[in-house]
């Protein structure tokens, strides 16, 4: 295979927003240490995942980067054909995706099996999702150390696990709680809760298919966490003494050009980053955004999986016009409706898309966006967003405010956090089945766009963060930011346990 005879093994969930940030660790992996890499997955997302790596979609192999891709026979009664992929699936149909990953476990263990039978030796290292915490038993079975991997800030992964793992809050009869792991102080609103978690007695389908993970996912060497280390102090500690384990916080994985901000309007990096196709060429958006001021636009989306309804469609868009505010909304067939079907005008204001492009108010674009390219952009002045972190580190990193639409899983919990800890955002309704006015929408937008006041202020801290985001993967001769620091620790640990699995082999012998 070339490269470094050291192998780790990655094993994402299947959704974007898992896949997204450890292919980046992945190449960061390889780039700073020479390991060679095999992410193992799924028919669709080894497809996502080789139109992000590979020039030749024929092939498997980036020979450059020397990041395998292996691909693992997947088939799920209850899905339609090549759904293996939560981004087309309706909130109903995910459960069913998860609860298939076990499935997966026969042959990730005759892959690792492979490898060992190729290289003479297990691979130092299997890095799987938390949401795979089957793969800790499978890693321990072939003689190698796991670490799990968690998308989510520490903050997030911590209040996720823990409301999981400590249910049921059906019973709560005041208006706030606490949550094992944060401090006596730190309460949370019953509203908080999303209707799976709120329903939740152990019991429940949810409940059988996240808890088994999770408490798995315990049993590993250490987390690495898509977090930097000085946005996220208290959480990491918080999280680390929760879970007994290493926390290695080694965000943001963003492309080294976003953190710089010296992309040229040439390159598409969101393409390469996500391996999608945009509903817009890069060209076309980018012309459109330099026609606005600086810090004028709101750019608008709710992420890879999630979907708003139509009456909350309706209502946005009716105080987005009001607001007179320019925008670029990321647009998708409403919640109910299928995913990937095409957009119906009926679902917007009468003629709505026709007097945003004659006014040049609102750009519409459907499915897809550039986002780090909007994001980047000068014109862009606040994010409309589900608060889903990947999503959050690339507004925070350009310094870009956020109005939180938290929909799903841990997103209202990083939207209280991003309020209340960090002063970057500010909510403007939480959940799926909200109800929400065109009135307050136009006041929101307003507010977070004026210069002055509360806007300001947000814009200010926001900017503030993003240099801590961006400090923490610099490296100027021997001084490393803290990201770096964290990564180089976690390769010392797995070298340290690879170390300690030869001795116990020997002594065995």
């Amino acid at each position: 295979m070339g490269g470094s005879t050291e192998h780790i093994v990655m094993l994402p969930l299947m959704a974007h927003g898992h896949l997204i940030p450890l292919l980046a660790l992945a190449r960061e992996i390889h780039q700073r240490k020479g390991f060679t890499i095999t992410i193992a997955s799924t028919p669709l997302n080894i497809k996502y995942l080789r139109s992000t790596i590979c020039k030749d979609s024929s092939s498997t192999t980036d020979r450059q980067s020397a990041i395998h891709l292996a691909e693992l026979p997947f088939c799920c009664s209850g899905l339609p054909p090549n759904s293996d992929n939560t981004e087309n699936l309706h909130v109903d149909q995910i459960g069913t995706l998860l609860r298939s990953t076990i499935s997966l476990e026969t042959p990730f263990h005759r892959l690792l099996l492979d490898i060992i039978e190729r290289d003479g030796k297990p691979p130092m290292c299997v890095i799987s999702d938390f949401f795979m915490g089957w793969a800790v038993d499978v890693a321990k079975a072939v003689g190698t150390s796991s670490v799990t991997f968690t998308p989510l800030g520490a903050y997030g992964t911590l209040a996720y696990w823990s409301s999981w793992l400590n249910v049921p809050h059906g019973i709560i009869d005041s208006e706030e709680f606490h949550l094992p792991g944060f401090p006596d102080t730190c309460r949370f609103p019953v509203s908080i809760l999303t209707p799976n978690l709120r329903m939740a007695d152990g019991n429940d389908s949810w409940s059988r298919i996240i808890q088994p993970q999770i408490l798995s996912a315990f049993q590993s060497s250490g987390y690495l966490c898509h977090t930097v280390e000085e946005l996220e102090h208290l959480a990491l500690e918080w999280l680390r003494k929760y879970t007994n384990l290493p926390v290695w916080p080694v965000g943001p994985l963003l492309p080294q050009t976003v953190l710089n901000n010296s992309s040229s309007s040439g390159s598409f990096i969101s393409k390469q980053r996500t391996g999608k196709e945009s509903g817009i060429s890069l060209e076309r958006c980018l012309e459109w955004l330099d026609s606005h001021r600086p810090a004028s636009v709101l750019y608008i989306s709710f992420g890879s999986q999630n979907a708003i309804s139509q009456s909350q469609m309706m209502n946005l868009a009716t105080g987005l016009e009001s607001s007179k505010t320019p925008f670029i909304w990321v647009i998708r067939p409403p919640r109910g409706f299928d995913l990937i079907g095409e957009f119906k005008a009926e679902w917007l204001p009468e003629k709505f898309e026709d007097r945003m492009r004659e006014s040049k108010q609102g750009l519409l674009v459907k499915n897809w966006a550039p986002q780090l390219e909007i994001l980047m952009h000068k014109s862009t002045g606040a994010f409309l967003s589900h608060c889903g972190w990947n999503s959050v580190l690339e507004s925070l990193s350009q310094g870009v405010p956020i109005i939180g639409w938290p929909l799903e899983a841990e997103q209202i919990f990083n939207c209280k956090m991003l309020m209340e800890e960090m002063g970057v955002c500010v909510e403007l309704t939480r959940g799926a089945q909200s109800t929400i006015e065109g009135g307050k929408v136009e006041k929101v937008i307003q507010m977070v766009m004026d210069k002055e006041g509360k806007g300001g202020e947000m814009k200010r801290k926001a900017v503030e963060t993003g240099k801590k985001i961006r400090t923490a993967k610099r490296q100027e001769g021997e001084e490393k930011g803290s990201s770096i620091k964290a990564l180089d620790d976690f390769v010392a640990a797995i070298i340290a346990m690879r170390k300690e699995q030869c001795v116990g082999a020997m002594r065995n012998e």
